[in-house]
């Protein structure tokens, strides 16, 4: 599975869901493996993904409702319970009965989720880059400015470039990457920073451990956020398989595609096996 990324045909489309419209790019035919991103991305993070998983399987990268081009839930409804209510209603808009799901981040609380939910949708699940903790810890993350990606709007654009200096010491040098983040973040809007907040109320330290499907960890080890917490996802998910990704960092989807791809691609090889 590694190697190179491929110039493959993905195919854009806006799916009609109860909720409004899901984007999502489609590429490869095989088993279905649904990619859920990071906030405050879209499915651009797997870009490069999309094409190495679609040698084999029939990937799906969606927009999280509000991020990229899936239509937004109110305010009032943003959850990562009905975003993953919004995953579900997108495989069932494409007939598809069951799929792998992938989330990194924010995606990996849906995806799990989704796991625990509708166990019977999720044949498995690769939880990369998530982080769990205390309740009381948790909650004090869902109140108040977020860490990155709330900054003040200011007239002379100086905001934008305080977004670039709040993400840059998470990112390796260059500034593709980074580049691709704010185009994300500046469409998301508010929803760029209120992502943080809705993974904070989400009691990810009791679902986990209700997952019974065959789960991978993905650590990335140059992530200072989330890799200090693999061992408690570890103790959480015990029959879970965890592969580490040296030189991860917070974007490891679009970083380390190549590595990305093979950890995702070996681990699903197995289950279908």
């Amino acid at each position: 599975m590694l190697g190179s990324p491929v110039s493959v045909e993905v195919e854009r489309q806006f799916v009609p869901v109860p909720s409004g419209v899901v984007h999502c790019a489609m590429a490869g035919e095989g088993a279905p493996v649904v990619l859920l991103h990071q906030t405050p991305r879209s499915w651009d993070e797997y870009r490069d993904v999309l094409g190495l998983l679609a040698r084999s399987r029939r990937a799906i990268a969606m927009d999280t409702p509000g991020y990229g081009d899936s239509t937004p839930l109110s305010a009032s409804e943003d959850s990562v319970e009905r975003w993953a209510e919004v995953v579900v209603s997108l495989l069932d808009a494409l007939e598809i009965e069951r799929a792998a799901l992938v989330g990194h981040h924010t995606g990996s609380y849906v995806a799990a989720e989704v796991a625990v939910a509708w166990p019977d949708r999720v044949s498995a699940v690769v939880l990369s880059s998530m982080a769990i903790a205390p309740a009381q810890e948790r909650l004090q993350h869902s109140r108040g400015p977020a860490v990155v990606d709330e900054v003040e709007p200011a007239a002379d654009g100086a905001h934008v470039l305080e977004l670039w200096r709040l993400r840059a010491p998470m990112y390796p040098p260059g500034t593709e990457l980074l580049e691709r983040y704010l185009i994300d973040c500046l469409k998301a809007g508010p929803r760029a920073a209120e992502g943080h907040r809705v993974v904070a109320r989400y009691a990810s330290e009791e679902r986990v451990g209700e997952i019974r499907c065959p789960a991978l960890l993905l650590g990335a080890t140059d992530d200072p956020h989330a890799y200090p917490a693999l061992g408690r996802l570890q103790e959480a998910i015990p029959h879970a398989r965890t592969v580490e990704i040296e030189g991860g960092m917070v974007p490891l989807p679009d970083q380390l595609p190549a590595e990305f791809a093979h950890a995702v691609g070996s681990f699903l090889d197995d289950v279908d096996a």
